[in-house]
């Protein structure tokens, strides 16, 4: 008899096919047209597109359907917050709305393929679902006594599109589709950090990695948003070993590495880093960083906009301290 968990996975693993028609479908590009544009109106291409919209929706159906879309050429630019990385912009029109076009119908076969432990870029699984996710498992004191904590070393720039497309080819079988996710693929190396598809294709490019965690090695205590891992158990050494079975399965399976700083580490001692706050049994800090910025903030410009957004942050951990030296109070 076939258990609950066996016929999840075998429904996560069915290939697809007959999907590409709902995408090009000018119903879908339209309602796809919409949905890119929210709070994005006034955006020099958005307004350039909504000049000719009907009959832009019209040639990017006939491209599609004649198979002659092309990527354009990405606009790329530096971001230096949190950190150094070279952010990829394409034009709203074709390519931005052939995206969320894409996504509209893959959307929801790409979430049923994640593990209820997959978090980032999926509807109620953003940083504090992780977050309270962690904190439940914590309670478990005995059970989660050291972490293992890592991840992945250039994780978008060292995707690897040969791995990607196989990966894709085991999900779907639509070749129409497969064209065209194939064409995105290859316009630019790894994957494009600002791309709208590269946060979903980077999410399901670990996702039968979950699987594999999660059912073949049977680790009850895991936690992934994004490329931050963290595994909770009894034994350090244990980690030890799950950390060496994971560094053989990137580098055979998805040609990746494990960044160089993962940590094995009593919980108690340092508490756990993970989705903007340091977790430990008994209690939930803020990091570090976000109260520095947070102090800087109110130094420079404590307009309430900001302090607002920080204190969405401080309500989901022990702040009253940290309220108190930031002079908060009055404030909030």
């Amino acid at each position: 008899m076939k258990t609950k968990a066996t016929l999840l996975k075998a429904k996560a693993m069915k290939r697809l096919t007959n999907l590409y028609d709902k995408i090009i479908n000018v119903e879908n590009l339209t309602e796809a047209d919409r949905i890119a544009q929210k709070g994005k109106a006034k955006q020099y291409g958005v307004a350039l597109h909504n000049k000719n919209k009907e009959a832009d929706i019209l040639k990017l159906h006939d491209m599609l359907k004649s198979k002659t879309y092309q990527t354009s050429r990405y606009d790329i630019f530096k971001v230096y917050e949190p950190k150094e990385r070279e952010v990829y912009r394409l034009p709203y029109f074709p390519d931005r709305i052939a995206h969320h076009a894409i996504m509209r119908v893959l959307e929801p076969i790409f979430v049923a393929t994640y593990t209820a432990d997959t978090y980032s870029c999926i509807k109620k699984r953003g940083i504090h679902a992780a977050s309270f996710a962690l904190r439940k498992a914590l309670k478990d004191q005995s059970e989660t006594l050291y972490c293992l904590k890592l991840d992945v070393k250039k994780f978008y720039p060292s995707i690897d599109h040969d791995v990607l497309k196989a990966l894709l080819r085991r999900k779907f079988k639509d070749k129409d589709l497969l064209w065209l996710l194939d064409e995105i693929i290859d316009s630019a190396p790894g994957l494009p950090i600002g791309n709208y598809l590269s946060q979903y294709l980077a999410n399901f490019y670990l996702s039968y990695f979950d699987h594999w965690i999660k059912e073949d090695l049977r680790v009850k205590y895991y936690f992934r948003y994004a490329d931050d891992l963290v595994i909770l158990h009894r034994d350090k050494e244990c980690l030890h070993q799950l950390l060496k079975l994971i560094k053989t399965y990137f580098k055979d399976r998805l040609k990746l590495e494990v960044k160089s700083n993962w940590q094995v580490f009593p919980v108690n001692s340092r508490g756990i880093d993970f989705v903007g706050y340091v977790h430990f049994h008994t209690h939930v800090l803020l990091r570090k960083r976000i109260k520095q910025n947070f102090a800087r903030m109110l130094k420079r410009n404590p307009n309430q906009a900001s302090v607002s957004s920080y204190k969405g942050w401080l309500k989901h951990c022990h702040s009253k301290h940290l309220q108190k030296k930031l002079l908060l109070n009055e404030l909030l």
